[in-house]
């Protein structure tokens, strides 16, 4: 796939990036993909939430917004992948364009605006997969013209609870107007107790299905760790931090750093790791942290993993390097942390924080 990919990644480059990116999901349908080795590598492996992770680094939400190609990305050397975000009804999302690459940046800014196929049509899909692959995480939202927020995230976690290997309550996206209100405690706290009381009346393995809250690298510390510590109080099983920022730091060189929406790749890196920091400083290993945001090699995702990171997840730089990223990413975080003299990788998460 690496050979392939430096032939037609320039030429995907070329294109819009939402064609850019059919393009390539259509291609990973039919197969033109290689395949990672699946050399055990037990230093790496993790166990988080109750699940066992042969490696701790993922793909993150946003690539496979409808469940299209799991088993083809896991295939490629991730240790575990999350698709959506997914929405009870189909929905369109924000007007065109709404992605922009910032190639000078290493970035992306994208205001898509939870674009999905809806929960069902997702639900046939993730049904049909071979759970032998690897695990798979399902991210949900709600839909922009909803009335009931609360409503609405119950429906698509009871739809996609059964097909899941954990869920991400997705409150943190910048592209749907006042979603992000949702990570203030007052809001916050009906949404995840209604979550936690729906799970615990779901019946067998279903009722204990991990549920992960994913917070915005906008928000004050001070909030941050309090939406953490109402996480942990009602129940769920782990953070995601973080996602997209709206901030527009002033080294940005691109011109299309002024874009509306959500900036996302290396640019992000200090500050979602800041935040991860911070926020597992003060609630230490209460709930487990999955670290997102410009990670673009090996060095990126361990400094997660010592900032308090249990998992990583990555997606913006696959855009510029491709998909040998990932198996450069595992290999090289596999010697960093035998350099250090660590016989697992989870001896190394917090050491920095």
């Amino acid at each position: 796939m690496s050979v392939l990919y430096r032939l037609v990644g320039p030429v995907l480059r070329g294109l819009d990036p939402e064609t850019a990116h059919n393009l390539t999901l259509r291609a990973l349908e039919l197969g033109l993909a290689g395949k990672a080795s699946n050399r055990s590598r037990v230093s790496l492996q993790v166990s988080v939430a109750g699940l066992t992770f042969p490696n701790p680094v993922g793909l993150a939400a946003g690539f496979d917004k409808d469940a299209r190609v799991p088993g083809r990305m896991l295939a490629l050397g991730f240790g575990f992948v999350e698709v959506g975000s997914l929405t009870p009804k189909a929905q369109s999302g924000n007007p065109l364009p709404r992605i922009f690459r910032l190639a000078e940046d290493e970035a992306v800014i994208n205001r898509l605006g939870f674009n999905n196929g809806g929960m069902d049509a997702a639900a046939a899909r993730l049904e049909q997969r071979n759970r032998s692959y690897g695990l798979v995480g399902v991210n949900i939202g709600k839909n922009k013209t909803s009335p009931d927020a609360i409503e609405d995230y119950q429906l698509v976690f009871e739809k996609l609870a059964p097909f899941a290997d954990y869920v991400v309550v997705n409150v943190s996206s910048p592209n749907t107007p006042g979603l992000r209100d949702l990570q203030a405690v007052e809001s916050l706290r009906p949404l995840l107790t209604r979550l936690f009381e729906v799970r615990s009346n779901l019946s067998g393995e279903i009722s204990r299905l991990p549920i992960f809250l994913k917070l915005a690298p906008d928000l004050a510390i001070d909030d941050a760790i309090a939406a953490a510590d109402l996480a942990a109080a009602c129940g769920m099983d782990g953070l995601v931090i973080s996602n997209t920022t709206i901030d527009r730091p002033e080294f940005l060189r691109s011109s299309n750093k002024l874009e509306a929406g959500g900036l996302s790749g290396r640019p992000l890196f200090d500050k979602s790791t800041e935040l991860l920091r911070q926020v597992y400083r003060a609630q230490g290993s209460r709930l487990p942290i999955v670290g997102v945001g410009g990670i673009a090699s090996a060095q990126d995702a361990y400094t997660k993993i010592r900032a308090g990171a249990s998992l990583v997840q990555l997606y913006s730089a696959l855009i510029y390097q491709g998909p040998g990223l990932v198996s450069s990413i595992v290999d090289g975080l596999e010697k960093l942390v035998a350099d250090d003299g660590f016989a697992n990788v989870a001896e190394a998460i917090g050491i920095d924080a």
